[in-house]
């Protein structure tokens, strides 16, 4: 058995994945963690431990694997490039607790992987996102309302500058709004671009995601989201021309559900809180038909 450890060496990486024929995927954004440091972090702090069962998305050549295996009850990893599975199978052979499955995350159905797997186990999710498909993972973790205690993921810092705003702030837009909905977010920690094998144009960080069990209340939770992806798409206008405009109602319109909802109309969609968006929705149910 290889020792995982020297798998943050390039040169072993190197000869392990000419041995196996296998060249990066610009087209799958594969970067592999391989910073020895990074990777116990992220386990550590990403709930593997006695009592969980992890998740992991994106094992790349298994270096975070590895740390989670080595503290969590049991870990099953999903990775899409069928390609890794027999380098995979080389790098993280000594591990009894470990399942590897080879499919698309968007296409898993998590919920019945978590009863088949982790029956009786606090579940959390850790994972090293390709930059493209960030907020399309993120939001099928939260949307789908998987019985989780974490999400503890590696994305683009700008991603994480996004993801962890406070909604009503600059750099908040509608998955800001949507991630605060589902959980309460925070970032980790740092992770320069040195870490990964190639490595990226761009940093990282590392952020988790506390599911919340109790989401707060949007009367129409449909709707709501209807209306905060829609004002977010002309997020450079006023929240009065964002509105009619996404929704296609009248500037009257708009500016009598504004004012029912108490809000200004001259402000931007990023300036509106939590509870301002809430009940906006509420009023343009009540006066603009739903």
């Amino acid at each position: 058995m290889r020792n995982v450890q020297n798998l943050s060496d390039p040169a072993v990486i190197k000869e392990i994945l000419s041995r196996h024929g296998f060249t990066f995927s610009k087209k799958l954004g594969q970067n592999f963690l391989i910073n020895p440091s990074v990777c116990p972090r992220i386990a550590e702090m990403g709930n593997a431990a006695p009592g969980f069962g992890v998740i992991e998305i994106g094992p790349g050549i298994g270096v975070l694997t590895n740390e989670l295996c080595l503290r969590a009850e049991k870990v099953v990893t999903i990775e899409l490039d069928r390609r890794l599975l027999p380098i995979l199978s080389e790098t993280l052979s000594e591990h009894r607790n470990l399942k590897i499955v080879n499919a698309d995350i968007l296409e898993v159905d998590l919920k019945k992987l978590i009863s088949e797997e982790f029956g009786g186990l606090k579940v959390a999710i850790c994972a090293n996102l390709p930059y493209y498909i960030t907020s399309p993972v993120v939001m099928k973790l939260l949307e789908d309302r998987l019985p989780i205690e974490t999400v503890t993921t590696m994305v683009q810092s700008e991603a994480a500058q996004r993801l962890c705003a406070p909604v009503g702030s600059r750099n908040a837009g509608a998955v800001t709004v949507a991630v605060n909905y589902y959980s309460e977010a925070r970032r980790l920690f740092n992770v320069s671009r040195g870490s990964f094998m190639p490595s990226p144009k761009v940093d990282s960080a590392v952020i988790q995601l506390s599911i919340r069990k109790n989401t707060p209340e949007a009367a129409n939770e449909k709707l709501f989201f209807r209306i905060v992806r829609g004002i977010f798409t002309q997020r450079r206008k006023t929240v009065l021309n964002a509105l009619s405009g996404s929704m296609n109602i009248s500037k009257t319109d708009a500016e009598r559900v504004l004012s029912a909802a108490g809000t200004e109309s001259s402000l931007r969609p990023e300036q509106l809180s939590m509870e301002q968006l809430f009940e906006l929705c509420e009023a343009y149910e009540k006066l603009a038909g739903g």
